[in-house]
């Protein structure tokens, strides 16, 4: 079933007779179509997508399943006039996503329609269980981040510096096909790499932990990984630390099943890390759900509740531990949860690498 389908089957869960999908990853998600100008108006019969003469024809070529109309007037104009022509009295919105301005100008615009929430929440729940389109895509993605990690290790010297390390594994990563960075890459050494989530700076690498956090985006999803490595020599406090970190990740990885706690899965990284004497130095959860946003459900944190993983989702698992002002490590696989257990997408290796 297409995500298309999914969405319309389940419109009466939120009341909705139709729902306006407003954010650029939804709407690529439910058409395949990346575009940045537009509506997509979506009901249990029909579906329509508003775009400009700027992408009209390309979407007439590309688009199944959906309608495609060229406003003659303004966007929220020819929704008005589509929904009152079909009937439409409770339509949905992507509450997290529209500006209170647009809102406003919605309510405005629309007198005769009840604009309802509930589309957030309904598009981001479809996209927590991947199908195997989804998992071939991300596969391809991680398998560009892993060749980027292979030609990152040649390219390290002593002489480059963390912005210039950031810049050539997202050129090697476009180089081989993908259409952007996932997110802004990660390059920091020294004392810097006790910033779980740091600038790289426009200085040489220093010694000590080089932590780099990267990810190729493809057909629109993302990968994410950490490798962290040594520049010089590791003494044994580091090895300790990263061991530690390693030791914490295998052992949520091993574990990792369909119908776990995703605080259960935290928890066992965090009691390792913590017994070996870091507590309170492991900041973060767990991990995040992968998928055209680089961050979505599930959570694999001490504050996920009750949720639990299933088969299909994409989670990262990315312990690390960070002592302030001095350094710090993490390691990032990316997995799907199987029937059997995890499909680990992450084939870099991860033992302790000193350049």
């Amino acid at each position: 079933m297409t995500h298309l389908k999914k969405l319309q089957t389940r419109l009466s869960e939120i009341g909705a007779d139709a729902v306006i999908v407003s954010s650029e990853i939804s709407q690529r998600y439910l058409s395949g179509f990346a575009y940045t100008d537009g509506y997509l108006l979506i009901s249990p019969t029909k579906a329509i997508m508003l775009t400009d003469f700027r992408y009209t024809e390309a979407a007439k070529k590309e688009v199944n399943d959906f309608e495609i109309i060229e406003p003659q007037g303004t966007m929220f104009g020819e929704l008005y006039r589509l929904m009152l022509a079909e009937g439409y009295e409770n339509v949905a919105i992507e509450e997290k996503e529209l500006t209170l301005a647009d809102h406003e100008n919605m309510c405005y615009q629309m007198p005769k329609v009840n604009l309802i929430k509930g589309a957030s929440a309904l598009i981001d729940n479809l996209r927590i269980v991947k199908d195997a389109e989804e998992i071939a895509i991300i596969t391809e993605a991680q398998r560009m981040t892993d060749l980027a990690f292979e030609h990152i290790l040649k390219f390290i010297n002593r002489n480059v510096t963390e912005r210039e390390i950031a810049i050539e594994i997202e050129f090697f990563m476009r180089k081989l096909g993908a259409e952007s960075a996932a997110f802004d890459t990660i390059a920091v050494s020294g004392a810097v790499s006790s910033l779980p989530h740091g600038v790289p700076r426009d200085v040489k690498i220093e010694n000590g932990f080089l932590t780099m956090d990267f990810g190729a985006k493809y057909k629109g999803y993302c990968a994410d990984m950490t490798r962290t490595v040594v520049i010089g020599r590791a003494d044994e406090e580091m090895k300790k630390l990263y061991n530690t970190v390693y030791t914490a990740q295998k052992a949520a990885l091993d574990a990792l099943k369909a119908g776990m706690l995703c605080r259960e899965a935290d928890a066992i990284a965090r009691r390792i890390i913590d017994g070996a004497g870091y507590e309170g130095r492991f900041g973060h959860g767990l991990g995040h759900g992968v998928g055209m946003f680089i961050h979505e459900a599930p959570r694999l944190s001490a504050r996920a509740g009750d949720a639990v993983l299933e088969v299909g989702n994409i989670v990262t698992v990315e312990p690390g531990i960070y002592i302030e002002g001095k350094y710090g490590c993490r390691i990032e696989d990316m997995v799907a949860i199987t029937e059997d257990g995890i499909l680990n997408f992450t084939k870099s290796p991860k033992e302790l690498i000193e350049i």
